[in-house]
């Protein structure tokens, strides 16, 4: 304590005045955890992301068929692919949309900048663009069928997993570029990790087991309660609401 004293005695400091170049040496023990080992885990053979082709491959001889929108791929929730299958880190779609190949190339492209791929490796989980988006030229009249094939894409739905990342690292590693892809999706998507995902659910079951009132939204449309059949969404016969 007679160092320290001496040190805020000097002149400068009683007069409020700190010196440019003012150091307190202390020794102590430090005590620093060992960087955790991740002895389960097991490094594919390939841990980069594979190329994903711009257009399907069709045998030959068959004409590349024209699609309708398909819009029940967007609303409705995943519900297959809507967890983590290594029970790392991915990103996961909030809402439905549409991946383009520019979106695929994005993410690539960033994943193979940030990664270090000796302890880590990312997975594809959706499918390359398969459906075919028509367009049709600019002033023409109406009337001449179908538009042509402008260019191929891959409908996301609610709750989807697009891409997972996994290996020797920890959570804090990836998060910052995993947000910055997720920014960068066409439709609202977020970075999540497997705690992540088990707290969600695990206040889901709370909030449905502390729920004192009888009338819920699944009650009133079993029950037709003021006519609701008649203006009710063929989603929330399944969902009860919980989807738009």
């Amino acid at each position: 304590m007679s160092i320290i004293k001496k040190c805020f005695d000097t002149p400068l400091i009683s007069q409020g005045e700190i010196p440019a170049l003012f150091f307190l040496k202390l020794r102590g023990i430090k005590y620093l955890r060992p960087p955790p080992t991740y002895p389960d885990i097991q490094m594919p053979e390939h841990p980069k992301p594979k190329n994903v082709p711009k257009v399907p491959m069709y045998p030959h001889g068959v004409k590349p068929p024209k699609m309708k929108s398909m819009l029940h791929l967007l609303h409705y929730p995943e519900e297959v692919h809507n967890t983590l299958i290594h029970k790392q880190y991915g990103i996961m779609a909030v809402n439905g949309g549409r991946l383009k190949i520019e979106h695929f190339d994005v993410i690539k492209n960033t994943l193979l900048k940030k990664l270090d791929f000796k302890r880590m490796f990312v997975i594809w989980r959706v499918d390359a663009p398969w459906q075919a988006m028509t367009k049709r030229p600019v002033g023409l009249t109406l009337g001449g069928g179908k538009g042509n094939i402008h260019h191929y894409c891959t409908p996301v739905a609610p709750n989807r997993v697009i891409v997972e990342v996994g290996g020797k690292c920890h959570y804090d590693e990836v998060k910052y570029f995993l947000k910055v892809i997720a920014d960068k999706m066409p439709f609202k998507a977020r970075a999540v990790n497997q705690s992540l995902l088990e707290e969600e659910a695990k206040k889901e079951e709370e909030m449905i087991e502390r729920n004192m009132n009888p009338y819920t939204y699944e009650y009133m449309i079993k029950n037709n309660m003021l006519g609701c059949h008649k203006y009710v969404k063929k989603i929330d016969y399944k969902y009860f609401g919980k989807y738009l």
